[in-house]
């Protein structure tokens, strides 16, 4: 009876906190998860790719994502299951292939995380000169994955209460880099001679996704949120415009204030730009935002991630000791440094740019699955509590966003397919060998 008690009273608290998280709340908690450290360096190689005509870039991915949103928006309204995109692949194909959507979030953080850890090392050694030798530039990612290390099995949480804080120290300088900004631009360098090419736009596009990744946090399922089926769609949309409008002002601002001369500036193009219209002191802004930002996003992945490790450990996907929880501080110590150690390795060898496409690509296929997956939910007519997310002509959404999805990976490269086959084929091996192994037992 008490444990009833208990029970119910849980049930109490969850219901309270669905009626407490509405669209205003659920649409600043995407911005935050979507503006990165990306969008700190990106405008250079945007520049170097389409030069003024950049801006065409972030308008086809912000196409793209409406088309993955819309299908997020369909799946979620109908499959009320904690895990998002990867529950909603699992419902349509089943368990296997959910596991290797899960697998392919597994990559896309890694090479997110070691992307962005490049972007810190980068900041870094602008601001102490010193630490930008290839040793030196090991040694920071080293102490920056140690210490992240440390405090995460020592089970600290100053790092998540600090969200706020950070969020708010990330998105100040680049506020104040579009407002000063746009009174510094010189027109001519804004102008375009022509249109760019399918395959340069491409390339463009398939790096600067990058960015956008991170809208469909909107998708996770949780007690928080409102209505979902109305909720999420608003709240994703309405960040999706409020992002892409951010992005594009940065970009305008920092092609217009410093022209071709934007391209030579892949380390830390924003902060070159502030010093033109701010001087010495825009720049030391622009850098501590690029680097807190970058560190930021580093906590907080080392926070969750190795999670998705400890979980495949737990359900048998992977050997059980890769869910060890430590005795004394009673977390997932040899999830969080198998985690570390991989995207440490993969850190050092590449660059932001490479690793971020690589990331895309693993992101990419998982929102292919997910876009399969609204399909079938819909032809199936799959409902969870409360009534879906309709509307006239939606069944050929999923279709268009795959198409999407199909042409930017067009512009990937062979390395980028070969690393993701590489890394799906042997997870596949582990499921098949870890299922006999659970027959047999």
């Amino acid at each position: 009876m008490g444990n009833e008690t208990a029970i119910q009273q849980a049930e109490r608290v969850d219901h309270q906190l669905v009626r407490g998280i509405g669209i205003p709340a659920l649409t600043a908690n995407i911005v935050s998860s979507t503006i990165g450290a990306g969008i700190f360096v990106l405008p250079a190689s945007m520049a170097r790719t389409l030069g003024p005509t950049a801006p065409l870039a972030f308008i086809c991915c912000a196409i793209a994502m409406v088309l993955f949103v819309t299908c997020f928006a369909i799946a979620g309204s109908r499959v009320a299951l904690t895990g998002g995109l990867y529950a909603y692949v699992e419902v349509a194909f089943g368990r296997y292939v959910g596991f290797l959507a899960g697998m392919l979030y597994f990559l896309t953080a890694l090479g997110a995380v070691a992307g962005v850890v490049n972007v810190l090392a980068n900041s870094v050694a602008l601001v102490v000169p010193f630490l930008g030798g290839p040793v030196m530039r090991i040694v920071v990612m080293l102490a920056v994955y140690g210490s992240l290390v440390l405090i995460n099995i020592r089970g600290v949480r100053e790092g998540a209460r600090a969200v706020t804080v950070i969020t708010v120290a990330k998105l100040l300088p680049l506020l104040l880099f579009i407002c000063a900004g746009i009174f510094f631009i010189h027109a001519p360098n804004l102008s375009w001679s022509g249109w760019p090419g399918s395959k340069s736009l491409g390339d463009a596009v398939i790096l600067l996704i990058f960015a956008f990744v991170g809208i469909e946090v909107a998708l996770i399922p949780s007690g928080e949120v409102k209505n979902p089926a109305r909720t999420v769609p608003r709240s994703a949309y309405l960040a999706l415009v409020t992002t892409t409008f951010i992005y594009l002002m940065i970009q305008v601002v920092a092609q217009g204030t410093l022209g071709a001369d934007l391209a030579n500036h892949p380390a830390a193009p924003l902060a070159e730009s502030a010093t033109k219209f701010l001087g010495n002191l825009g720049r030391t802004i622009l850098l501590a935002g690029a680097t807190i930002s970058a560190f930021g996003f580093v906590t907080s992945d080392i926070l969750s991630s190795p999670r998705m490790i400890f979980a495949f450990g737990r359900d048998g996907a992977l050997p059980q000791f890769f869910a060890h929880v430590h005795p004394s501080y009673r977390s997932p110590d040899v999830a969080i440094i198998t985690y570390a150690t991989l995207a440490l390795a993969l850190s050092i060898s590449g660059t932001f740019e490479r690793l971020a496409v690589l990331s895309n690509v693993a992101v990419l296929l998982m929102y292919l699955l997910c876009c399969a997956a609204c399909w079938i939910l819909v032809q199936r007519d799959v409902r969870s509590d409360g009534k879906p997310f309709n509307f006239p002509g939606m069944k050929i959404v999923p279709a268009l966003a795959i198409v999407a999805i199909i042409w930017i990976l067009t512009h990937a490269t062979l390395r980028e397919f070969v690393v993701t086959g590489i890394v799906l084929a042997l997870a596949s091996i582990v499921y098949l060998m870890r299922g006999q192994v659970r027959r047999n037992s």
